[in-house]
């Protein structure tokens, strides 16, 4: 497996790892500058060279992994036998210096509904580093013209085609997926409520609309739905930070934007190391887009769940 495959690997199944790159040598070395080593919990791929320089970048980088380190790292190595190595001499007589650098756990966020709001909340989230999943049942909504704006995004973004039950797709979604629900039906919105308290892998879900409407919604969860109130108060609605009261979807947009960046930011204190996806997954699923909007389609295939009914 090369080295950009075995990021890819470790992205897809959102386990953190650390890219080990020979940054300059001088004099004789096992390998020259620009080889690369991955590093995950473990498992290794590629190679900077073996013996002492590769066995105690591994070491180090597992010690990174364990950390949660962010910060990259240079270490320098003087191959001969004059110095005092934990894995073995080498004894090559030039220097190497190496870079580790960390690959964090890819967050990912599902907008369910890419209309007036959920549109614009891709645009700004399409510039962060993770993977944006984009839902709606609606084929024009996603049509390729309406999402050329994405097509150079930095985030890995995939579209689903959901013409019968949007809510299919969240057993789908990568273990800790921030959901936000906006779509453009009252019915599809407390269906996806309802499913997304029943999926216990997902992270935090968020609902727009009033008060009114999640009043209703919160009395059916309550009773119809089965849920008790721990789990009903999962659902976060208002979402977006309280004092920007605009009404326009990009202020909408920016406002649910930096409220989720503030999740993030919780839950990194609360969660410092992610835990890996069971294994059971197919992690073909959660493999992010390579390039530009990757589009899917969904077939539906069972009864809709307990909430589907019109509020």
């Amino acid at each position: 497996m090369t080295w950009f495959a075995a990021v890819a690997r470790l992205r897809a199944r959102r386990e953190p790892g650390v890219l080990v790159t020979v940054a300059t040598v001088r004099g004789h070395a096992p390998r020259n500058a620009g080889a690369k080593l991955v590093v995950g919990r473990t498992g290794t791929w590629g190679s900077i060279g073996g013996g002492n320089v590769e066995a105690v970048t591994i070491d180090r980088a597992r010690e990174m992994i364990a950390a949660s380190t962010a910060e990259a790292e240079l270490m320098d190595f003087a191959l001969n036998d004059k110095v005092t190595n934990r894995h073995g001499v080498q004894c090559c007589g030039g220097t190497v210096s190496v870079l580790l650098e960390p690959l964090p756990v890819v967050r990912a966020v599902a907008i369910f509904g890419v209309g007036h709001v959920g549109m614009e909340l891709a645009r700004v989230l399409a510039r962060q580093d993770l993977d944006l999943h984009l839902i709606d049942s609606r084929s024009d909504i996603l049509a390729e013209e309406r999402l050329a704006v994405l097509a150079d995004a930095v985030a890995g973004v995939r579209v689903h085609h959901t013409p019968l039950l949007p809510e299919e797709v969240l057993d789908t979604l990568p273990r800790g997926t921030h959901v936000l629900i906006m779509t453009h039906d009252h019915a599809e919105d407390a269906a996806l409520c309802d499913a997304a308290l029943r999926s216990a892998h997902l992270g935090s879900i968020g609902l727009i609309g009033s008060a009114a409407k999640w009043g209703r919604f919160r009395r059916r969860l309550l009773t119809e739905g089965g849920h008790d109130e721990a789990a009903v108060d999962r659902i976060k609605t208002p979402i977006g930070l309280a004092d920007i009261t605009g009404k326009d979807p990009a202020t909408i947009a920016v406002s649910v934007a930096a409220d989720l960046l503030r999740t993030f930011e919780a839950e990194e204190e609360d969660h410092p190391t992610d835990e890996p996806v069971d294994a059971g997954i197919d992690e073909s699923a959660h493999a992010p887009a390579r390039s530009g909007v990757r589009s899917e389609g969904t077939n539906i295939a069972y009864v809709s769940p307990h909430l589907r009914t019109v509020v």
